[in-house]
């Protein structure tokens, strides 16, 4: 199956390896998360926890540089416990210095490759939107124990 950023084979996302869940692709699970935070302000003060996470774990979206920035933010902002507003002002001050952000190649043409995340959008998913924000920081945590 092939959507808009993913490809799912044998019923797994080819890059987090998250499980085609309730006939939905990686993507498409992505987006319930992004629904939720329109329902709970405190969800929506995480969505660069919530979007970054899901993006470190698909790196072929992104040029090489641009992924390395983003996982260099990811964890900056966690290291330093930095609030949303400064991890923004971060962000825009950063990508000034990006050529290209998004990968250029067409989506069939992208080179995936597997890594094994112990916490995936799946995850988020299946908690519910009553569960996000406690597996939302389940997920910042161990994303961050996983990224050098």
């Amino acid at each position: 199956m092939v959507d808009n950023r993913t490809v799912m084979e044998s019923g797994r996302c080819t890059e987090c390896g998250a499980k085609e869940t309730d006939g939905f692709s990686c993507y498409e699970l992505f987006g319930f998360p992004l629904v939720w935070e329109h329902n709970d302000p405190e969800l929506y003060a995480l969505h660069f926890w919530l979007v970054s996470c899901y993006m470190i774990q698909h790196p072929s979206n992104f040029t090489e540089e641009a992924y390395a920035q983003l996982v260099r933010l990811f964890i900056e902002a966690y290291d330093h416990g930095w609030e949303t507003s400064y991890i923004q002002k971060k962000n825009r001050e950063s990508v000034i210095n990006v050529e290209k952000i998004a990968n250029p190649l067409p989506n069939k043409e992208r080179r995936r490759m597997y890594k094994f995340w112990s916490m995936t959008i799946e995850d988020i998913y299946l908690g519910g939107e009553e569960k996000a924000i406690t597996n939302l920081m389940k997920w910042r945590e161990q994303m961050r124990s996983e990224l050098k």
